[in-house]
């Protein structure tokens, strides 16, 4: 095992100071997938330097693509692509191949992907993706190595989704445009990062509609172009660094992701006794010390509380006055970082029970899914291990809010997701090395 990164943590206080985010690394990687299928170079500006646009243009370059990766710019060229088989070796790195068969397909005739991967939050199966791919013509065999599938035209047909899922809507969307005929998709995603590929995929040259009630009709074209774009910012990424003003008793301002993207969060966080300026450029939060209230809060698909908000909301949680609720419905394996947390003084107990809302999905499963957490606590350092990028954000929030250092093994996980961030929470004030050993 070769050396490995580490952050360590001096609490300082109260963090100051402002934040710029770049684009989402949930919509960056999207992106590049569909400039596979212009015929031109697509070029994306505002990117995020994170670990899974390198890992992303790999991919694409084992293809035959030409990527350039430049800081807050990819270009991609798809024209030189010669294969439609994604190497074995990029097995678990992160949700992406499965979102190329589709465009594969199109170009190419056949497909490989291997075996998805990305973070340890739950199940995500990839059976709304085969069936969609399949109702749509596309022969597929799942192999102990990943996914094979043939094709000649796709053809449109008429989806539901069981499920609101972003992955599952995005490949629809990316397999429909070049597709035969008319595709109808009901209950489909509608997250900001979907719309802003529906969007993407139109500049190319795709006839995407969208109507009320989840449902996009795609009217599949000829051909698509290269086409450009500016990335909206992280959402994610946005509200993770509102909390750590809140969570410290400081203010952080935040440019670069505008209020509409953060409406959920911040009607939330209101609630909860935080304090919020808002312009057109930048929206900061700001909370008195010990004045933090206690909350129910559900995950859900937008425009409810993002699934991704949710472990730095834990985290503030344990700060606050009273026992506070954060039910779980998106993901049923999201709260591998709680017991790291208890270990720095928090008192949080997860239940397979649906709590602070109407029962889920989850409901009778024996899935931890449910979080009670009472506070406030005082937080104390440790040495922690990251266990997903999400988790590893609120540990960073806790060692900010703690008494005592805190060393973080395993940070790979927060470069892969997070632009910059050892050097934007330097900026803020926070005492905080990046070492290897």
């Amino acid at each position: 095992m070769g050396p490995e990164a580490r952050w360590h943590i001096e609490p300082v206080g109260p963090l100051h100071g402002d934040v710029t985010v770049r684009g989402s690394k949930n919509a960056v990687t999207k992106h590049m997938v569909a400039a596979l299928m212009g015929d031109s170079p697509s070029t994306i500006t505002n990117t995020p330097e994170v670990g899974d646009v390198e890992i992303t243009a790999g991919m694409l370059r084992a293809l035959g693509c030409e990527v350039g990766v430049d800081p807050g710019r990819v270009v991609v060229e798809p024209e030189k692509i010669e294969s439609g088989r994604v190497p074995i070796t990029f097995t678990g790195l992160n949700r992406i191949p499965i979102l190329m068969v589709g465009p594969l397909l199109h170009r190419t005739g056949e497909a490989f992907v291997p075996i998805v991967g990305g973070d340890e939050i739950g199940a995500r199966p990839v059976d709304f993706h085969v069936d969609a791919l399949a109702r749509m013509g596309a022969e597929i065999e799942l192999t102990p190595d990943g996914l094979e599938a043939k094709a000649g035209r796709l053809q449109g047909t008429h989806l539901r989704l069981p499920y609101p899922s972003v992955g599952a809507t995005e490949t629809i969307l990316l397999t429909a445009c070049l597709a035969e005929g008319r595709t109808v998709l009901e209950n489909a995603a509608i997250e900001p990062e979907v719309i802003e590929l529906a969007l993407f995929l139109q500049r190319m040259g795709a006839r995407v509609e969208m109507r009320p009630d989840r449902q996009f009709i795609v009217e599949g074209v000829e051909r698509l172009v290269g086409a450009e774009h500016r990335l909206q910012g992280d959402r994610i990424e946005a509200v993770s660094y509102l909390v750590a003003g809140v969570i410290t008793g400081g203010r952080i301002r935040v440019h670069g992701c505008s209020q509409d993207r953060l409406v959920t969060a911040i009607s939330t966080l209101h609630r909860m006794g935080a304090r919020f300026e808002i312009t057109d450029d930048w929206v900061a939060a700001s909370a008195e010390p010990r004045t933090l209230r206690s909350a129910a809060v559900e995950t859900g698909t937008h425009p409810g509380f993002m699934t991704d908000w949710q472990s730095p909301l834990v985290a503030l949680f344990t700060q606050c006055e009273g026992l506070s609720v954060l039910h779980e419905t998106v993901y049923e394996g999201r709260f591998p970082y709680v017991h790291a947390l208890n270990d720095m003084g928090a008192q949080i107990e997860v239940f397979d029970t649906c709590l602070g809302g109407a029962e889920c999905r989850f409901h009778y499963s024996s899935a931890g899914h449910s979080a009670v957490v009472r506070g406030p606590t005082p937080l104390h350092g440790a040495e922690i291990r990251v266990p997903d990028i999400r988790g590893g954000f609120a540990y960073v929030l806790a060692a900010a809010a703690a008494d005592g250092a805190t060393t973080l093994l395993g940070t790979h996980h927060l470069d892969r997701g997070y632009n910059r961030p050892v050097e934007n929470f330097a900026a803020l004030g926070l005492d905080i090395v990046e070492t290897v050993a």
